[in-house]
C-alpha cells in the first residue's frame, strides 16, 4: 500500500499549522507548546517533513498518527466540534462510526472515528481523532490507516493519546 494517502490525510489535518521543534528524550516527546506524549514504540518513526508538532508513521507504511497544538485566542474561542470538523477537511464521503465526548487526562475531548476517502486519489481511510481544548491551547490527535488495517495499531494510538500531559511551555 502506498504511503501517500495517509500522509495526505494527516497533512490536510494540519494544513494551517507551523512546524515546531521536536525534542524527544527517553521515548517522550516534549512540545515547545507545553505538553508531552510518550511515543508508542520502535515500529513508529518520526516524520521529519511534517507540519504537525509530531507525526509518526508506522514502519510498514500503512498507518500514521499525529499530535498538534494551536495556542492562540482565535483557536481556543471555537467549539471543539467545529475544530474537529476542520481537522477532517480533505476527507470526502465521510461515514461516522463512533462519536462521543471523553476525558483525556482531565480535559474534555471530542472523539470521532470515521471512514472516508482521501482527496485527491480517493483511497479509503479510517481516521480516529480527538480534539481537546483548555484556556490556552487546542490539542489535536489523529490516527489514519486503511479500514482493513485500522485495528492493528489502534491500541498504540490510544496509548499515545492517553499519555498526553501538560507541561510548562518553554
Amino acid at each position: 500500500m502506498c504511503r501517500a494517502p495517509l500522509a495526505l490525510a494527516l497533512a490536510a489535518a494540519i494544513a494551517f499549522t507551523a512546524c515546531a521543534g521536536r525534542r524527544i528524550e527517553n521515548g517522550v516527546y516534549h512540545s515547545e507548546k507545553g505538553y508531552r506524549l510518550t511515543l508508542p514504540g520502535a515500529e513508529w518513526t518520526v516524520a521529519t517533513d511534517s507540519k504537525a508538532d509530531l507525526e509518526l508513521r508506522h514502519q510498514d507504511g500503512l498507518a500514521a498518527m499525529l499530535a498538534n497544538a494551536e495556542c492562540d485566542e482565535r483557536a481556543t474561542s471555537r467549539s471543539a466540534g467545529l475544530l474537529l470538523g476542520q481537522l477532517l477537511i480533505g476527507l470526502q464521503d465521510r461515514a461516522t462510526i463512533e462519536q462521543n465526548e471523553v476525558s483525556v487526562n482531565g480535559l474534555a475531548a471530542v472523539h470521532r472515528v470515521l471512514d472516508g476517502r482521501v482527496v485527491p486519489d480517493g483511497a479509503p481511510t479510517r481516521i480516529e481523532a480527538y480534539v481537546l481544548t483548555d484556556d490556552r491551547c487546542v490539542y489535536d490527535f489523529a490516527y489514519a490507516a486503511p479500514p482493513t488495517a485500522f485495528e492493528a495499531w489502534r491500541g498504540d494510538f490510544r496509548l499515545f493519546v492517553e499519555s498526553f500531559a501538560k507541561e510548562r511551555a518553554d
